[in-house]
């Protein structure tokens, strides 16, 4: 959270209401935009497509832009895929994670 904070000048509720969903929070149509590719590559990667891409551009995302916001989002999967592989324990300051169910 300490990181969104930084993001949208420490302001607490935004970046509660953004951590909460960002489809209700006050940002804008471009940040929503950025956040609702980002979701989508991170939920359901197999279903991105050249119109995902296009709704960046629509917000006028420059190729730049659109590489950026993929790779960060790409990032922060790939480390929480390792973090999660390898039962790293969060920070300190970060929510615990809840133990999965099931046989190992």
């Amino acid at each position: 959270m300490a990181d969104l904070r930084s993001e949208v000048d420490d302001d607490d509720e935004l970046a509660r209401a953004v951590a909460t969903d960002h489809r209700t929070a006050p940002i804008t149509a471009r940040q929503r935009a950025m956040l609702e590719f980002a979701w989508k590559l991170t939920r359901t990667p197999a279903e991105m497509t050249r119109g995902d891409v296009d709704a960046l551009r629509a917000h006028g995302l420059d190729d730049r832009a659109v590489t950026d916001v993929t790779q960060v989002a790409a990032y922060f999967n790939y480390i929480n895929r390792i973090a999660d592989a390898l039962g790293v324990d969060p920070e300190d300051f970060m929510p615990a994670r809840v133990p999965r169910t099931g046989s190992s």
